[in-house]
C-alpha cells in the first residue's frame, strides 16, 4: 500500500475559464460548476460582481484586476501563481474575462502551467466582441456590408508601427479591444491607411451589463466623441457598415444638432 506521507502531491488542474462579457446568464453550463465547486478562484477585474457571487462562500476569492498602465500582479508574477498553487495539489479555477484565448493572455498562461507540469484546461467563454455585438443587435458579418472580420487590440506598444492596411474598409469589419485610451490614434491611423472618414463605427461600452451604451459615430468623429461622451473601459470600438445596424445612440448627429442650436442662439 502507498505510503500517503511519503507520496508526492500530484499537480492539480488549472482551469482556464472564460466568464464572458458580464452577464452570468451567457456562463457555459460547465463554467459555472467550476465556479460552484472551486475552492479557490483566481479572476480578473472584467469578471462581474454577479458573477463572482456565484462562488461557494468557503471558496477563495484572489483579484489579479489589470488596468491600462496599472497591473495590481504582473503576468508573471500570475503564472507563478497558478503554478504554484496547482504543485501543492490546489485545483484553480482561473477566470477571466470574455474567451480566455481572445486578449485573455490564456495562451500565456496555458504555457507556464504546461512548463511546469502542470494539467491545464481550457474553457470557451462568450468573447466580449460576440456578446457585446449581439445585445448591440450588430451583426459582425452580413451579406450586404461585411464578409470578413478581425480583432486587434488597441493599446499594444508601438501601434503606429502596427500594419492594420486592408482590416477596415469596404466589406470588413474591424472590433477593436482596448481602444478607448487610444481612439484618437486609431481613427488618425486608419484614415491614414485609406480608409474613409465617413466610416460608420460603434463604441459598445460596458457590453450586455445593465450600464451599457451603444455609440454611433463617423471614423473622423471617433477621437472627439470617446471625449464627448466620457467613454470608459471596458468598450469596443466596431468600425465598418455593420454598425449602421446596431441599436445605437447617434452622437454625431446629436451634437452637430445642438452645435447649430447653440450658433443660432449666439447670432
Amino acid at each position: 500500500m502507498a505510503d500517503p506521507v511519503s507520496d508526492p502531491v500530484q499537480p492539480a488542474t488549472v482551469h482556464l475559464v472564460g466568464a464572458g462579457p458580464g452577464d452570468p446568464e451567457l456562463l457555459t453550463i460547465k463554467a459555472v460548476r467550476l465556479i460552484r465547486d472551486a475552492r479557490l478562484i483566481v479572476h480578473d477585474g472584467l469578471v462581474s460582481d454577479e458573477i463572482l457571487a456565484l462562488a461557494s462562500p468557503q471558496a477563495e476569492l484572489i483579484s489579479v484586476a489589470k488596468q491600462r498602465s496599472r497591473h495590481s500582479m504582473p503576468q508573471d508574477a500570475i503564472n507563478a501563481l497558478l503554478v504554484r498553487f496547482a504543485l501543492a495539489g490546489e485545483s484553480v479555477v482561473r477566470l477571466k474575462g470574455g474567451d480566455p484565448f481572445i486578449f485573455g493572455r490564456g495562451g500565456e498562461e496555458m504555457e507556464a502551467c504546461r512548463a511546469a507540469g502542470v494539467p491545464v484546461e481550457i474553457v470557451p467563454g462568450v468573447s466580449a466582441a460576440i456578446g457585446s455585438a449581439a445585445q448591440a443587435q450588430l451583426p459582425l458579418t452580413h451579406r450586404d456590408a461585411s464578409s470578413a472580420v478581425t480583432f486587434v487590440a488597441g493599446q499594444c506598444k508601438g501601434l503606429t508601427e502596427q500594419d492594420w492596411s486592408g482590416l477596415a474598409g469596404h466589406g470588413r469589419t474591424l472590433v477593436i479591444y482596448m481602444g478607448v485610451a487610444t481612439a484618437a490614434q486609431i481613427a488618425d491611423k486608419l484614415i491614414a491607411d485609406g480608409v474613409s472618414p465617413a466610416l460608420p463605427v460603434a463604441v459598445l461600452e460596458n457590453g450586455t451589463r445593465a450600464d451599457m451604451r451603444t455609440l454611433r459615430t463617423l471614423l473622423a468623429d471617433l477621437g472627439d466623441m470617446v471625449e464627448r461622451e466620457a467613454v470608459v473601459s471596458p468598450a469596443l470600438i466596431i468600425v465598418g457598415e455593420v454598425a449602421r445596424y446596431a441599436l445605437a445612440r447617434d452622437v454625431l448627429a446629436g451634437w452637430a444638432q445642438r452645435q447649430d442650436i447653440g450658433a443660432e442662439m449666439r447670432s
